[in-house]
């Protein structure tokens, strides 16, 4: 699967069990790039939340949002078991992504 303009849903993070940021995008390496060089002014720069811990690719945007609303509203738990499915280790994926 190409990682340049899929919609994706992402989740990052400061370091394990740290502050969460779930997100968005069309194009996965190019934001979460933005991320880590702190080119977005807000949550990500301000809390140094530069490390992708989770992702899940969809069909269309719209999904992707949809999904993305439900991760925002559902419990910290929830995306922190997710998280452990995916990424035990809690890694950095981004550079797996490169």
């Amino acid at each position: 699967m190409s990682f340049k303009r899929h919609p994706v849903v992402y989740i990052m993070a400061n370091f394990r069990n740290g502050t969460l940021y779930v997100g968005v995008t069309n194009n996965l390496l190019r934001r979460v790039w933005e991320h880590k060089n702190n080119l977005s002014e807000g949550f990500t720069k301000n809390y140094s939340i530069h490390t992708l811990v989770y992702y899940e690719f969809f069909e269309s945007m719209l999904e992707a949002i949809e999904r993305e609303k439900k991760l925002k509203s559902g419990t910290r738990n929830k995306k922190l078991k997710m998280i452990e499915k995916m990424n035990p280790e809690w890694g950095d994926l981004y550079e797996s992504l490169i």
